[in-house]
């Protein structure tokens, strides 16, 4: 089928992107095409988070997190240096407030030192306050390879770079289904037909559905997290220098709410983490009856809520009452007042869930017959992009074999 693209990429977020670029890198003149159901890249996962560049502090060692947060740290710096994007290795701090926590916080020490991550120290109280002087905590870890970063115009500049190799990019293009015809993968979409040799789908909040369609039955679901953030009042925000993390608790699988200092200025405090009542739910007022529908039919989430009942209503405590999340904030910066903090945004993870009740923890990937699915690519994802774009474009090559490019 002459008219056929070599590659299809379903989703223009921050992992799309890079995979269409790397896959161009690798292999000039590939007939590429990339689908966005939104008028704009970047709008949902990638153009809502803190803009934090992970260094890959958290993640087990060997595992697909690690190895791509650490590479794609890297890759994302010599980006953005080569292309004037703002971007800052500003560090961060990660405090024990509690005896309980020494433990995990030696722990991530020891995850640190096995993934590679340079320049780790442990603090005491006093060095800690040198570097963030209204931080208090008993211990804590500093972590100089993180940093700050616009990942919104690092999209943008992706998807100018993926047009300027010959990519082409249709926007406000919905994919329905997928299947194969005459040995070609068909995308049916509200923009009509599309062919494709190979079919790549990075969908974030929509991974699962897109898995469904191209008639394979996704091993997780992807349940939606609304994280709700708040913003420190302009004349408060030298309380926080930089970022601030909590020691994370094992009991619930979130990294808790922190500080985080903005790339175009300003503090944002959060996030929490609340079941989101549509996949694009970005406020409380926000229903979606099919997304909804979803989730509460699905045996996984459930469980989920079984096992963490506690930690589940807290969240939708604090969630409702700005007080409680200005209690939390005080464990990290005790001079914290309810007065301080002010609406700020809010950003749905895409979080895959298996039927038993357990959160997918690492990067997780499916594979048919000429189509591969990013299902769940959630934090650290927009950090290590470029390299999860890299190990793609690997896999997929090796599928296309020399046929996969056409002259044009």
């Amino acid at each position: 089928m002459m008219n056929a693209h070599d590659v299809l990429v379903v989703g223009g977020g921050i992992v799309g992107l890079a995979t269409a670029w790397r896959l161009q890198q690798a292999r000039p003149g590939l007939r590429l095409l990339l689908l966005e159901k939104d008028q704009e890249v970047g709008r949902q996962q990638t153009g809502n988070n803190s803009g934090v560049l992970h260094s890959g502090l958290y993640y087990k060692p060997g595992s697909a997190k690690a190895l791509l947060a650490v590479q794609g740290l890297q890759q994302m710096l010599a980006f953005c240096r080569e292309h004037a994007i703002p971007h800052e290795q500003c560090g961060k701090v990660v405090v024990a407030t509690s005896p309980e926590e020494l433990p995990r916080l030696e722990q991530l020490w020891q995850r640190g030192q096995a993934n590679g991550l340079q320049g780790l120290r442990k603090l005491t109280p006093e060095q800690l306050r040198e570097i963030e002087p209204h931080a208090k905590g008993l211990a804590a870890i500093h972590v100089p390879q993180e940093g700050i970063v616009d990942y919104p115009a690092v999209t943008r500049k992706l998807g100018q770079l993926v047009r300027e190799a010959g990519g082409e990019i249709l926007l406000g293009t919905k994919v329905h289904r997928l299947m194969t015809r005459n040995g070609v993968w068909v995308a049916e979409s509200s923009g009509g037909e599309h062919l494709a040799r190979y079919v790549i789908t990075c969908a974030g909040l929509h991974s699962d559905r897109l898995v469904t369609a191209s008639g394979q039955r996704p091993a997780a679901k992807i349940i939606p997290f609304r994280g709700e953030y708040y913003k420190l009042r302009p004349d408060r925000s030298h309380l926080v220098k930089n970022l601030i993390y909590p020691v994370p608790d094992p009991k619930f699988p979130f990294l808790g709410v922190h500080f985080t200092r903005l790339i175009h200025g300003g503090i944002e405090a959060g996030p929490n983490a609340v079941l989101a009542l549509a996949r694009e739910g970005y406020r409380w007022t926000q229903v979606n009856l099919r997304d909804l529908a979803e989730s509460l039919l699905f045996p996984g989430l459930w469980r989920f809520l079984a096992a963490y009942p506690t930690m589940c209503g807290y969240e939708i405590r604090r969630s409702l009452s700005k007080k409680e999340f200005t209690r939390s904030l005080q464990k990290l910066v005790p001079e914290i007042q309810i007065a301080d903090l002010i609406p700020g945004g809010a950003g749905v993870r895409a979080q895959a869930m298996t039927p038993d009740g357990k959160l997918v923890e690492d990067f997780h990937f499916e594979e048919g017959a000429g189509i591969l699915h990013v299902v769940n690519a959630p934090s650290p994802a927009a950090t290590a992009a470029l390299a999860i774009g890299q190990r793609i474009t690997e896999k997929v090559l090796t599928r296309l074999g020399g046929s996969g490019i056409s002259k044009k």
